[in-house]
C-alpha cells in the first residue's frame, strides 16, 4: 500500500506562511507520510493526495485570495478527504491576542469542508515592508519580538496531523 501523501497548500504575502508550510510538510515527512508544500495558486489537481493542509497569512482579519480561491476551486474534492486549516497571524504570539477571532473565512471553510481543525499560529513582522502599516510595524517592534512563530507548537501540530493521516491508512485520491 502506498504511503499517504499530504498536500500542504498555502498563501503567503511575505514568505512567513510559506516557511510555516514548509516546516509542516517536513514534519509530516519525518513522521512517515509523503508531503509537499505548494503555493495554493499553483495547485490545479488534488489527485494523488490523501489529505490536505491549507493555510493562509492573515491581514486585516482576512485570508489571502489564493487560499480562498483554492478552497473554492477544490471544494468538492476537499469535502471528501481529511482537511486541516491554519492561519498565520495576527502578528505576535497567539497568547498575546487571546481575543483575536478566527478569521471569518477560515471558520466558514472549516464548516463547509468538514475540516478536522483550524489553528492560529503567531506571525512575523515583514522584513520587507510594502506599505505604511508594515513599515510602522517594523519600526515599532523590537528586533527580538519580530518573529513570533512558535516552531515547537507548529511542529507538534504537524505531528498530530501526520498521526491522524497515518492511522487512517488513507489512499490517495484518484
Amino acid at each position: 500500500m502506498p504511503r499517504p501523501t499530504v498536500l500542504v497548500a498555502y498563501a503567503s504575502k511575505h514568505e512567513s506562511t510559506a516557511e510555516i508550510a514548509d516546516r509542516i510538510a517536513a514534519v509530516i515527512r519525518d513522521a512517515g507520510c509523503d508531503a509537499q508544500a505548494r503555493p495554493a495558486g499553483q495547485v490545479d489537481d488534488l489527485s494523488g493526495y490523501s489529505a490536505v493542509v491549507l493555510g493562509s497569512a492573515v491581514y486585516a482579519k482576512r485570508w489571502q485570495r489564493d487560499a480562498r480561491a483554492f478552497a473554492h476551486r477544490h471544494s468538492a474534492a476537499l469535502r471528501d478527504m481529511p482537511v486541516w486549516l491554519f492561519s498565520s497571524g495576527p502578528f505576535g504570539a497567539v497568547e498575546e491576542h487571546p481575543t483575536a477571532p478566527t478569521p471569518r473565512v477560515a471558520a466558514r471553510l472549516a464548516a463547509r469542508l468538514g475540516a478536522r481543525e483550524h489553528v492560529m499560529f503567531g506571525g512575523r513582522v515583514p522584513p520587507d515592508p510594502g506599505n505604511f502599516v508594515e513599515r510602522a510595524m517594523l519600526k515599532n517592534t523590537p528586533p527580538e519580538r519580530r518573529d513570533a512563530r512558535d516552531w515547537p507548537a507548529i511542529e507538534a501540530w504537524a505531528r498530530g496531523v501526520a498521526s491522524q493521516v497515518a492511522a487512517r491508512g488513507l489512499e490517495p485520491v484518484r
